[in-house]
């Protein structure tokens, strides 16, 4: 079961209340470090935590002037502490409060997005078995190939889902990773003591070697994996729509009592959330691509990275958790016509039987091309002419040769091709 968090609690990680006060956070961790280590009067730190606050709207006021956001912080903060506040941020640099907030914000992004990924995993392990006798079409290029069973198609998904969830674990463990080492990461005005006990405590490893930033290969791993998962969701919204077309109809997203499909035609049921779903994997994909243009940074560090973080990484991560829940909802509640998708079956009057022929004259005739020529021959004439395929099998003359009529008949068994769909959906779910 999904818990029961809303989406304004991944926005709500972003917003700049939460920026501020896990600043915050970094910083009295640094003041708390630094006074264990007797640089600082414990009696200071009591202080600042028991006064340290901010108002973002002083923030912003302050920032208007000296255009630098951490120095608006840090004097909004010190406004409210008075004397002590000159124990904060001593031999610190900006990024050390910006990467470290940040990894805090992703590692916590990370999580919020794993509980809704994890959510979409256990209904595909949970309706693959339901549908393992639901005969359908498997279709190559868009056209009918071989029979198989919708439970496979749910089974698929749900391993590329369980392998996104060993990516997002591995991503989030890479960018829980805080820095305190100084303007150019080697440690001159703080020792690595102080960043180990701030990132223990915040749930962080410190890096093990940094410039003035934490490298933004990280990052780029963070979002090239956010944006996978964009795509298998897109991959799983194309599939539902593609079975929606009304030649098809296999699937259909759910459709409200009250809900419209089309300013023009009343008629239309459109599969408008996998649409919407499909379009957003692009911006994850985008972003992943603004990450990997991150990584490269003048010497120790420049901030053109910066700009660009401050709309890839919240706007990823919160695309990222509405589109699992959306998906989720889909696949809860879409229409699924076993009907359908056998009558979709005999569409091609048994063609889809050809390579059973195909197998069983190569078995017997001198070579398997005059087997395949023969095959296909008689293929092209129940394509071209609408014929039953099996019929046409059964009255060649060439094929008499080799096969006898019941030994046809046993090629034209839908079960071959599902009889092995048990053994593999246990294997995937497992």
């Amino acid at each position: 079961m999904i818990s029961r968090y809303t989406l304004p609690e991944m926005a709500s990680l972003w917003s700049d209340e939460n920026r501020f006060a896990t600043w915050l956070k970094v910083e009295i961790a640094a003041c708390e470090a630094r006074a264990k280590r007797g640089e600082i009067p414990l009696k200071a730190v009591a202080v600042i935590k028991k006064k340290a606050r901010f108002d973002v709207a002083r923030i912003d006021e302050i920032e208007a002037r000296v255009n630098h956001d951490v120095i608006a912080f840090l004097t909004n903060v010190a406004e409210n502490v008075g004397e002590e506040s000159k124990y904060i941020h001593v031999g610190l640099t900006s990024s050390d409060i910006l990467d470290t907030s940040l990894a805090c914000q992703m590692k916590q992004a990370g999580l919020l997005i794993r509980e809704r990924l994890k959510g979409v995993a256990d209904l595909l392990r949970e309706m693959a078995p339901r549908y393992k006798d639901a005969v359908c079409m498997g279709r190559t290029h868009g056209v009918h190939a071989e029979p198989t069973v919708f439970g496979l198609k749910l089974a698929v998904w749900y391993t590329e889902t369980v392998r996104n969830l060993r990516r997002l674990d591995a991503a989030i463990d890479d960018i829980a990773v805080g820095k305190l080492s100084g303007a150019v990461g080697n440690f001159v005005n703080t020792d690595p003591e102080v960043e180990e006990y701030v990132c223990k405590k915040l749930g962080l490893k410190a890096a093990e070697v940094s410039t003035q930033v934490v490298q933004r290969d990280r990052h780029a791993h963070f979002l090239a994996v956010i944006a996978i998962i964009g795509g298998t969701i897109e991959k799983i919204a194309t599939e539902i729509r593609g079975l929606q077309k009304t030649e098809v109809l296999e699937l259909e997203e759910s459709f409200a009592r009250e809900q419209k499909g089309s300013s023009a035609m009343p008629h239309k049921k459109n599969p408008i959330t996998c649409e919407r779903l499909a379009g957003l994997a692009r911006v994850l994909r985008g972003n992943a691509l603004a990450a990997l243009e991150n990584i490269a940074l003048w010497h120790e560090r420049d901030i053109t990275h910066s700009s660009v973080e401050r709309v890839i990484i919240p706007d990823s991560t919160i695309l990222a958790h509405y589109m699992l829940v959306k998906l989720h909802s889909v696949l809860r509640d879409m229409k699924i016509d076993t009907g359908r998708m056998r009558r979709n079956v005999e569409l091609t009057r048994g063609l889809i039987f050809s390579q059973r022929v195909l197998l069983a004259l190569t078995e017997k005739m001198p070579g398997r091309e005059e087997a395949y020529k023969l095959v296909q021959d008689l293929a092209m004439k129940s394509w071209d002419r609408g014929a039953d395929f099996k019929k046409l099998v059964k009255s060649s003359v060439e094929v008499k040769k080799f096969l006898k009529s019941k030994e046809i008949d046993s090629l034209f068994d839908i079960a071959y091709y599902t009889r092995r769909a048990d053994e593999i959906i246990d294997r995937a779910i497992q």
